[in-house]
């Protein structure tokens, strides 16, 4: 016997409207918590809107545009969901901006996993762009990226499966009203796109949880004998961190049902310039701090430390050096621009300096107090002291590593 899941479950559907609501929710323990959300034009606007609310226009335009052929209950074809993340232009002249910057194929076989009956498994170092580009494929392809499990140490079996009101439970007994379906179970039910984030740091018994809804595209409910068939349009997005090999590797059963696809650092400084830029942009819309374009010298210049220090070698190649026991990654880089940026904005003139950006860097370099702090030094003065243009630069490093 199947049984769907719909709004009546105990798991509430997230609302949207153009005002303050209430929404009322009974979570697992039988306690229900009243939380105000509140509209993205009011003036409680969401500090990060979800994919589908930020690029609603995009997505909108694609699909009024998109004649192509899409898989049951997708809200786009394959090309259009691509286009999406890479950006593009349509023919009424309507600007898709990218959402990914990086080679084309990586994208395309992405989204042709998600066509298919496999999973999608993003692989990759830390910052690049693995959760980013599951929440926009999420949003590009079911119009909902909210389905969300999010891995960690502590991460429960009924996160993936189910849970119980035990209100309910206690009051009734096991039956469809005390059911609290998961994500998982709920994007079953409605052939909508799931995410796991950081799989490899859930506990190796709660992975396999996903063995049988990936191989079989069902979830059994023994204490109601019935199960939770998948319907056309289910697939699960699943991010795996290449640092965490050896926290909770993924068993071979479980690895087989995925299609892992590898997410690169960006190939070039200019490519990462632009990664930057265009994230710090969008991040200092939504904070009010000033246009990227006036500090595109200081996040070259981010970019090329992080770069040089990642590489082991300067960007001549004439230079070999220590790599700090960091990722310094192009996520960490938006984030010390963000907060230079901000630094100036509040403290400043508003245009982005070496001083605002020098205490960031030092911050990502410097994790390990004792290792760290050496490598740092001998980059400091063997390279950024003898480069040409860079005086301001290494003034402000060595007073903030003072």
């Amino acid at each position: 016997m199947s049984v769907s899941v719909g709004t009546t479950s105990a798991a509430p559907r997230r609302k949207r409207s153009a005002s303050a609501n209430t929404e009322h929710s009974t979570p697992a323990n039988g306690v229900r918590t009243d939380t105000v959300t509140t509209s993205a034009k009011g003036e409680g606007q969401a500090l990060r809107p979800h994919a589908e609310d930020a690029f609603a226009d995009e997505l909108a335009a694609l699909a009024a545009h998109d004649d192509r052929p899409r898989p049951a209950r997708w809200k786009l074809s394959p090309w259009a969901v691509a286009t999406y993340l890479l950006g593009g232009t349509l023919p009424d002249g309507t600007v898709i901006t990218p959402k990914y910057v990086g080679p084309r194929r990586v994208i395309e076989v992405a989204v042709t996993t998600l066509a298919t009956d496999r999973a999608l498994l993003l692989l990759g170092v830390p910052g690049t762009a693995k959760t980013w580009v599951s929440e926009h494929l999420a949003a590009a392809v079911s119009g909902d990226s909210t389905l969300l499990v999010q891995g960690t140490a502590g991460t429960p079996e009924e996160a993936i499966r189910y849970g119980w009101n035990y209100a309910q439970l206690l009051a009734h007994g096991p039956s469809r009203d005390a059911l609290v379906p998961s994500p998982v179970m709920r994007a079953m039910a409605q052939g909508m796109t799931a995410r796991v984030e950081e799989l490899t740091r859930i506990p190796a018994d709660v992975q396999d949880t996903l063995i049988t809804i990936l191989s079989e595209k069902t979830l059994p409910i023994p204490e109601l004998g019935e199960e939770v068939q998948a319907v056309r349009g289910f697939n699960l997005i699943a991010t795996a961190n290449d640092r965490d090999r050896g926290v909770n590797d993924l068993s071979s059963a479980l690895r087989r049902r995925f299609n892992t696809v590898v997410l690169p650092l960006p190939e070039s400084p200019d490519a990462e310039v632009d990664i930057v830029t265009r994230r710090v942009e969008q991040i200092g819309r939504s904070l009010d701090l000033p246009a990227v374009p006036d500090g595109i010298d200081e996040i070259r210049r981010v970019v090329t430390v992080f770069r040089e220090l990642r590489d082991g070698v300067t960007t001549d190649g004439r230079t070999k050096l220590k790599s700090p026991s960091g990722t310094l990654s192009t996520a960490e880089a938006i984030s010390v621009v963000t907060n230079g940026l901000a630094l100036a904005a509040h403290f400043g003139d508003g245009v982005l300096r070496a001083g605002d950006v020098a205490a960031g860097i030092v911050g990502a370099v410097v994790r390990d107090p004792a290792a760290d702090r050496v490598v740092w030094q001998e980059y400091l003065e063997t390279v950024v002291r003898e480069r040409d243009g860079w005086k301001d630069f290494y003034r402000a490093c060595r007073e903030v590593s003072a």
